[in-house]
């Protein structure tokens, strides 16, 4: 009966979103078909999920992808998930069901694609990227299209229109056809392109040149992060390192679809000391996007102007950006760092503590359900917890061992029947339900 029910529901989401490239009217959400088929969930990047959580959960099944794991797994609509990995041989890239775990198909591309999480359609296509390159895989694995680009394309996004966005950690900024993969618009450079002008000397560089700097935030990296979408108004926003500058900005780029498709910058904001090394998050309302400096600062920046509202020091670092609710609950993230469980509310001109809890401390980013349920991972004397809580007050509603799990949590994600997936450092995946 589950497999019924989603295959009914991708028929009618699939039917919706070709409807709607027909009217033109309207927003198309691609990624609004349940699961979580973006790197944190949707085109906010609000690590927030449309079903309801499981207050009490249990290991399902557990298994290992053969090597380390460097971003989120994404999970499509019809229970499909899809990992990267760093691997010494075989596959790179993989697919698994989740109701056992059973490995649907597996491919190996360029060693790029092991910090990078596979996005996914209505349908479970999928898109990925590698040194130089984007790919599209059908569902069974079947390669649909491949194109060039310059650097390595960070996880993608979707436009409002339904083309696919794609910003490569050299800052190339590519809008494709979905189905053809090809441009919809002018290329456009966050950092300008050498010209005659430079020189006829300029080497080109490696398409992985710098790659592994996007962990720590680097001028090496110019684009370490995923960009969040504004589907009602087609603004991008990007963090970006500018050669030369001695810290990151918070960027505002424009696209505007049709005839005459093309991409500007709206504004900068210039002052994320240390770089930028987590993810922009958008408000629910679309008037704030969120972002952690590399110092761990968590800054407030008006959508439409980029003037910084306020900024907040929770006094750890994070490589993960907060999961923030419809209702405004910011839910930071320990990534890495050990951090305690805290909440706040933007209250406008500065942060609200709505609840703090010291007895834990997070090895894991925060997934958040459409019922106030919520997910993370954190410290136990055993290795890894996975903690279900209330995120009104975090209370704790159940806590469960993931056997055998040590380092961190790289992911965090909620399939459509309110599972959660884990994924550790180390490369070990665990679905609870």
């Amino acid at each position: 009966m589950r497999g019924v029910l989603r295959t009914a529901v991708l028929a009618t989401t699939a039917a919706l979103a070709l409807s709607g490239c027909g009217s033109g009217n309207e927003p198309i959400d691609i990624l609004s078909a349940g699961g979580w088929p973006g790197r944190y969930s949707d085109a906010r990047n609000s690590s927030t999920s449309t079903v309801a959580g499981l207050p009490d959960v249990s290991v399902a099944w557990t298994r290992s992808v053969g090597g380390t794991v460097g971003s989120p797994p994404s999970i499509a609509a019809n229970g499909q998930i899809f990992v990267s990995a760093s691997t010494d041989a075989g596959c790179n890239l993989f697919a698994y069901q989740i109701d056992t775990g059973r490995k649907r198909w597996c491919t190996r591309i360029a060693p790029g694609v092991g910090v990078v999480t596979p996005v996914a359609d209505t349908v479970a296509n999928v898109y990925v990227g590698e040194e130089g390159g984007l790919y599209s895989f059908n569902e069974h694995g079947q390669r649909r299209w491949r194109i060039p680009v310059s650097g390595t394309p960070r996880s993608p996004q979707f436009t409002g229109d339904g083309n696919l966005l794609a910003v490569t950690h050299f800052g190339q900024v590519n809008v494709v056809d979905t189905q053809t993969g090809k441009l919809v618009a002018p290329i456009y450079d966050m950092i300008p392109v050498p010209a005659v002008e430079d020189g006829t000397d300029v080497p080109r560089q490696a398409p992985d040149h710098g790659l592994a700097a996007c962990f720590g935030g680097s001028p090496d990296c110019p684009v370490a992060t995923t960009p969040a979408v504004d589907l009602a108004t087609d603004r991008i926003f990007v963090t970006l390192w500018r050669p030369g500058a001695d810290r990151a900005a918070l960027v505002a780029l424009r696209y505007t679809g049709g005839d005459d498709a093309h991409i500007a910058q709206e504004w900068s904001f210039d002052d994320l000391p240390g770089g930028a090394v987590t993810s922009p998050v958008l408000s629910a309302d679309g008037a704030t996007v969120y972002v952690h400096d590399g110092d761990g600062t968590l800054w407030a920046i008006d959508s439409a102007s980029g003037s910084a509202r306020w900024s907040h020091d929770p006094g750890y670092l994070t490589s993960t950006g907060p999961a923030i609710t419809a209702d405004g609950t910011i839910l930071l993230a320990g990534g890495g760092a050990d951090g305690p469980l805290v909440a706040l509310r933007d209250a406008g001109d500065h942060a609200e503590s709505l609840w703090q809890r010291d007895d834990v401390r997070q090895l894991g980013a925060v997934a958040a359900a459409a019922d106030g349920i919520a997910y993370t991972v954190v410290r136990s004397p055993e290795g890894l917890d996975a903690l279900v809580f209330d995120a009104s007050d975090g209370t704790t509603l159940d806590q469960e061992s993931l056997p055998g799990a040590s380092g961190f949590a790289v992911g965090t994600a909620i399939g459509p029947d309110g599972e959660l997936l884990v994924t550790t450092l180390l490369g070990d995946l665990y679905t609870l339900r």
